[in-house]
Protein backbone atom coordinates (compact mmCIF):
# COMPACT_ATOMS: atom_id res chain seq x y z
CA UNK A 1 0.00 0.00 0.00
CA UNK A 2 2.65 2.58 -1.25
CA UNK A 3 1.31 4.11 -3.94
CA UNK A 4 -2.60 4.95 -3.74
CA UNK A 5 -4.92 5.95 -6.26
CA UNK A 6 -7.75 7.78 -5.71
CA UNK A 7 -10.15 8.84 -8.42
CA UNK A 8 -11.93 12.00 -7.50
CA UNK A 9 -14.63 14.02 -9.06
CA UNK A 10 -14.53 16.04 -5.84
CA UNK A 11 -17.57 14.86 -4.64
CA UNK A 12 -18.70 14.11 -0.64
CA UNK A 13 -18.17 10.66 -1.63
CA UNK A 14 -14.75 10.99 -3.70
CA UNK A 15 -13.70 12.76 -0.31
CA UNK A 16 -15.08 9.95 1.89
CA UNK A 17 -12.30 7.69 -0.15
CA UNK A 18 -9.33 10.28 -0.18
CA UNK A 19 -9.59 10.46 3.96
CA UNK A 20 -9.29 6.95 4.14
CA UNK A 21 -6.41 6.52 1.83
CA UNK A 22 -4.86 9.48 3.57
CA UNK A 23 -4.95 6.85 6.98
CA UNK A 24 -3.63 3.93 4.68
CA UNK A 25 -0.78 6.32 3.58
CA UNK A 26 0.00 7.63 6.72
CA UNK A 27 0.26 4.40 8.63
CA UNK A 28 1.63 2.83 5.57
CA UNK A 29 4.42 5.61 4.93
CA UNK A 30 2.56 5.38 1.80
CA UNK A 31 1.73 8.50 -1.31
CA UNK A 32 -1.56 9.61 -2.88
CA UNK A 33 -1.71 9.84 -6.61
CA UNK A 34 -5.52 12.30 -7.25
CA UNK A 35 -7.08 11.91 -10.39
CA UNK A 36 -9.81 13.23 -11.82
CA UNK A 37 -10.96 12.68 -15.35
CA UNK A 38 -12.42 15.24 -17.74
CA UNK A 39 -14.71 12.92 -19.95
CA UNK A 40 -15.01 15.18 -22.92
CA UNK A 41 -16.76 14.01 -26.00
CA UNK A 42 -14.58 11.73 -28.15
CA UNK A 43 -13.62 13.80 -31.01
CA UNK A 44 -12.37 16.51 -29.08
CA UNK A 45 -10.68 13.97 -26.68
CA UNK A 46 -8.81 12.96 -30.06
CA UNK A 47 -7.97 16.49 -30.97
CA UNK A 48 -6.69 16.71 -27.41
CA UNK A 49 -3.88 14.55 -28.28
CA UNK A 50 -2.43 17.48 -30.27
CA UNK A 51 -3.60 20.91 -29.46
CA UNK A 52 -4.45 21.41 -25.48
CA UNK A 53 -5.41 24.89 -26.47
CA UNK A 54 -9.12 24.62 -26.69
CA UNK A 55 -11.09 26.71 -24.71
CA UNK A 56 -13.51 24.37 -23.05
CA UNK A 57 -10.50 22.13 -22.56
CA UNK A 58 -8.61 24.86 -20.77
CA UNK A 59 -11.62 25.73 -18.76
CA UNK A 60 -12.09 22.65 -17.21
CA UNK A 61 -8.24 21.82 -16.75
CA UNK A 62 -8.21 25.17 -14.57
CA UNK A 63 -11.45 23.99 -12.59
CA UNK A 64 -9.65 21.25 -11.86
CA UNK A 65 -6.39 22.55 -10.88
CA UNK A 66 -8.71 24.82 -8.67
CA UNK A 67 -10.14 22.49 -7.22
CA UNK A 68 -7.23 20.08 -6.32
CA UNK A 69 -5.50 23.46 -4.64
CA UNK A 70 -8.54 23.91 -2.04
CA UNK A 71 -8.58 20.06 -1.71
CA UNK A 72 -5.16 19.61 -1.10
CA UNK A 73 -4.79 21.94 1.71
CA UNK A 74 -7.08 19.73 4.03
CA UNK A 75 -5.47 19.13 7.36
CA UNK A 76 -5.82 15.85 6.91
CA UNK A 77 -3.43 15.27 4.11
CA UNK A 78 -0.49 17.56 5.39
CA UNK A 79 2.76 15.89 5.01
CA UNK A 80 1.30 13.42 2.57
CA UNK A 81 3.13 12.97 -0.81
CA UNK A 82 0.34 14.10 -3.14
CA UNK A 83 0.79 13.66 -6.62
CA UNK A 84 -2.12 15.10 -8.85
CA UNK A 85 -3.19 13.98 -12.13
CA UNK A 86 -5.79 15.10 -14.63
CA UNK A 87 -6.49 12.80 -17.83
CA UNK A 88 -8.79 14.11 -20.74
CA UNK A 89 -9.93 10.76 -21.39
CA UNK A 90 -13.02 8.15 -20.22
CA UNK A 91 -13.29 7.19 -16.97
CA UNK A 92 -12.24 3.28 -16.99
CA UNK A 93 -9.51 3.04 -19.36
CA UNK A 94 -7.79 6.66 -18.01
CA UNK A 95 -7.74 4.86 -14.34
CA UNK A 96 -6.46 1.65 -15.53
CA UNK A 97 -3.90 3.67 -17.59
CA UNK A 98 -2.65 5.80 -14.36
CA UNK A 99 -2.04 2.43 -12.05
CA UNK A 100 0.11 1.03 -15.05
CA UNK A 101 1.95 4.04 -15.79
CA UNK A 102 2.58 4.48 -12.01
CA UNK A 103 3.12 0.85 -10.27
CA UNK A 104 -0.07 1.71 -7.86
CA UNK A 105 -0.59 -0.52 -5.09
CA UNK A 106 -4.13 0.00 -4.67
CA UNK A 107 -7.30 1.66 -5.92
CA UNK A 108 -9.45 3.52 -3.45
CA UNK A 109 -12.49 4.85 -4.69
CA UNK A 110 -15.91 6.88 -3.56
CA UNK A 111 -19.59 5.33 -3.70
CA UNK A 112 -23.34 6.39 -3.01
CA UNK A 113 -23.94 3.02 -2.30
CA UNK A 114 -26.99 1.57 -2.50
CA UNK A 115 -28.01 4.14 -5.51
CA UNK A 116 -24.86 2.81 -7.49
CA UNK A 117 -21.56 4.84 -8.39
CA UNK A 118 -23.45 8.07 -9.93
CA UNK A 119 -20.97 10.95 -9.27
CA UNK A 120 -17.84 9.14 -9.45
CA UNK A 121 -18.13 6.58 -12.31
CA UNK A 122 -21.23 6.75 -15.11
CA UNK A 123 -22.58 3.49 -16.53
CA UNK A 124 -20.60 0.60 -16.25
CA UNK A 125 -17.49 2.26 -15.55
CA UNK A 126 -17.53 0.97 -11.80
CA UNK A 127 -18.60 -2.44 -12.90
CA UNK A 128 -15.36 -2.78 -15.04
CA UNK A 129 -12.64 -1.04 -12.69
CA UNK A 130 -13.96 -3.80 -9.58
CA UNK A 131 -13.35 -6.57 -12.46
CA UNK A 132 -11.27 -5.73 -14.13
CA UNK A 133 -8.60 -4.29 -11.92
CA UNK A 134 -5.20 -6.43 -11.23
CA UNK A 135 -4.46 -4.47 -8.20
CA UNK A 136 -6.77 -4.24 -5.41
CA UNK A 137 -9.72 -2.02 -5.60
CA UNK A 138 -11.32 -0.48 -2.14
CA UNK A 139 -14.62 0.90 -1.78
CA UNK A 140 -15.61 3.06 0.64
CA UNK A 141 -19.43 4.04 1.09
CA UNK A 142 -19.34 6.50 4.38
CA UNK A 143 -16.90 8.99 6.24
CA UNK A 144 -14.57 7.58 8.08
CA UNK A 145 -12.74 9.06 10.51
CA UNK A 146 -10.71 6.38 12.55
CA UNK A 147 -10.93 3.61 9.39
CA UNK A 148 -10.44 0.49 11.15
CA UNK A 149 -10.60 -3.22 10.09
CA UNK A 150 -11.42 -5.39 13.25
CA UNK A 151 -13.82 -7.83 12.11
CA UNK A 152 -12.60 -8.71 8.06
CA UNK A 153 -15.19 -11.11 5.89
CA UNK A 154 -13.67 -13.35 3.10
CA UNK A 155 -16.69 -14.45 1.11
CA UNK A 156 -15.30 -17.32 -1.04
CA UNK A 157 -16.50 -20.71 -2.79
CA UNK A 158 -12.36 -21.43 -1.74
CA UNK A 159 -11.72 -23.03 -4.99
CA UNK A 160 -8.17 -23.63 -5.72
CA UNK A 161 -8.12 -20.20 -7.83
CA UNK A 162 -8.71 -18.13 -4.89
CA UNK A 163 -5.89 -18.98 -3.33
CA UNK A 164 -4.33 -15.32 -4.79
CA UNK A 165 -6.76 -13.50 -3.76
CA UNK A 166 -7.48 -14.73 0.08
CA UNK A 167 -3.23 -14.50 0.33
CA UNK A 168 -3.58 -10.65 -0.39
CA UNK A 169 -6.71 -10.65 2.07
CA UNK A 170 -4.59 -12.48 5.09
CA UNK A 171 -1.96 -10.05 3.95
CA UNK A 172 -4.26 -7.27 3.95
CA UNK A 173 -5.53 -8.69 7.31
CA UNK A 174 -2.28 -8.72 9.15
CA UNK A 175 -1.84 -5.22 8.53
CA UNK A 176 -5.28 -4.22 10.46
CA UNK A 177 -4.40 -6.93 13.16
CA UNK A 178 -7.97 -8.08 12.13
CA UNK A 179 -10.04 -11.03 12.52
CA UNK A 180 -10.42 -12.82 9.06
CA UNK A 181 -14.16 -14.23 8.90
CA UNK A 182 -14.23 -16.62 5.97
CA UNK A 183 -17.56 -18.00 4.43
CA UNK A 184 -18.84 -19.65 2.21
CA UNK A 185 -22.80 -19.06 0.97
CA UNK A 186 -24.90 -21.75 0.73
CA UNK A 187 -28.08 -21.44 -1.62
CA UNK A 188 -31.03 -23.54 -3.05
CA UNK A 189 -29.02 -23.37 -6.48
CA UNK A 190 -25.56 -23.82 -5.15
CA UNK A 191 -26.41 -26.29 -2.83
CA UNK A 192 -23.16 -27.97 -1.01
CA UNK A 193 -23.77 -30.15 2.43
CA UNK A 194 -22.10 -28.67 5.35
CA UNK A 195 -19.66 -31.46 5.95
CA UNK A 196 -18.34 -31.29 2.10
CA UNK A 197 -18.52 -27.20 2.54
CA UNK A 198 -16.29 -27.65 5.76
CA UNK A 199 -14.00 -30.28 3.83
CA UNK A 200 -13.63 -28.08 1.10
CA UNK A 201 -12.53 -24.75 3.55
CA UNK A 202 -10.19 -27.08 5.92
CA UNK A 203 -8.25 -28.03 2.80
CA UNK A 204 -8.50 -24.74 1.31
CA UNK A 205 -6.44 -23.18 4.49
CA UNK A 206 -3.95 -26.10 5.45
CA UNK A 207 -1.19 -24.72 4.00
CA UNK A 208 -2.12 -21.22 5.50
CA UNK A 209 -0.44 -20.11 8.48
CA UNK A 210 -3.48 -18.13 10.11
CA UNK A 211 -4.62 -18.52 13.50
CA UNK A 212 -6.64 -15.20 13.91
CA UNK A 213 -9.85 -16.16 12.19
CA UNK A 214 -12.86 -18.33 12.00
CA UNK A 215 -14.68 -20.66 9.55
CA UNK A 216 -18.24 -20.18 8.69
CA UNK A 217 -21.33 -21.96 6.38
CA UNK A 218 -24.11 -19.50 5.93
CA UNK A 219 -27.28 -20.69 4.15
CA UNK A 220 -29.63 -17.95 2.33
CA UNK A 221 -32.10 -17.02 -0.52
CA UNK A 222 -28.30 -15.72 -2.52
CA UNK A 223 -24.47 -15.08 -2.52
CA UNK A 224 -25.24 -11.44 -2.62
CA UNK A 225 -27.96 -11.92 0.23
CA UNK A 226 -25.76 -14.33 2.40
CA UNK A 227 -22.88 -12.37 2.17
CA UNK A 228 -24.62 -9.10 3.10
CA UNK A 229 -26.48 -11.22 5.91
CA UNK A 230 -23.47 -12.61 7.51
CA UNK A 231 -21.42 -9.30 7.29
CA UNK A 232 -24.04 -7.62 8.88
CA UNK A 233 -24.45 -10.43 12.10
CA UNK A 234 -20.65 -10.05 12.77
CA UNK A 235 -20.73 -6.21 12.31
CA UNK A 236 -17.89 -6.91 10.00
CA UNK A 237 -15.63 -3.57 8.96
CA UNK A 238 -14.72 -4.47 5.69
CA UNK A 239 -15.95 -7.30 2.61
CA UNK A 240 -13.53 -8.97 0.70
CA UNK A 241 -13.54 -11.23 -2.62
CA UNK A 242 -11.85 -12.12 -5.20
CA UNK A 243 -12.74 -11.16 -8.73
CA UNK A 244 -12.68 -13.09 -11.83
CA UNK A 245 -11.20 -10.17 -14.50
CA UNK A 246 -13.88 -9.67 -17.11
CA UNK A 247 -15.46 -13.35 -16.52
CA UNK A 248 -16.65 -11.13 -13.27
CA UNK A 249 -16.54 -11.77 -9.70
CA UNK A 250 -15.21 -15.38 -8.90
CA UNK A 251 -16.85 -17.77 -10.56
CA UNK A 252 -19.17 -18.96 -7.56
CA UNK A 253 -20.44 -15.38 -8.32
CA UNK A 254 -22.18 -14.69 -11.58
CA UNK A 255 -24.03 -11.85 -13.54
CA UNK A 256 -24.57 -8.45 -12.01
CA UNK A 257 -23.64 -10.15 -8.57
CA UNK A 258 -20.32 -8.14 -8.05
CA UNK A 259 -21.34 -4.83 -8.86
CA UNK A 260 -24.47 -5.18 -6.37
CA UNK A 261 -22.99 -6.40 -3.58
CA UNK A 262 -20.68 -3.46 -3.98
CA UNK A 263 -23.74 -1.22 -4.52
CA UNK A 264 -26.01 -2.47 -1.31
CA UNK A 265 -23.49 -3.25 1.12
CA UNK A 266 -23.32 -0.27 3.94
CA UNK A 267 -19.42 -1.11 4.96
CA UNK A 268 -16.84 -0.87 3.07
CA UNK A 269 -15.63 -3.47 0.09
CA UNK A 270 -11.91 -4.84 -1.29
CA UNK A 271 -11.78 -6.76 -4.37
CA UNK A 272 -8.63 -9.14 -5.24
CA UNK A 273 -8.28 -10.24 -8.72
CA UNK A 274 -7.87 -13.70 -8.99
Amino acid sequence: MKKILVPTDFSTHANNALHVAAQLAKTHNGEIYLLHMLELPMPQIDVMSTHSDLPEAMFFMKLAQKKFKELTSEPYLKGLPLHEIVKFHQAFNGIIDTCHENDIDMIVMGSHGSSGFKELFIGSNTEKVVRTSDIPVLVIKNKHETFEVKNFVFASDFSSECIGPFQKAVEFANNFKAKLHLVMIITANKFLSSADSKARMDAFIKDFNITNFTMNIYNDESIEKGILNFSKHIDADLIGMGTHGRKGISHFLNGSISEDLVNHANRPVITFKI
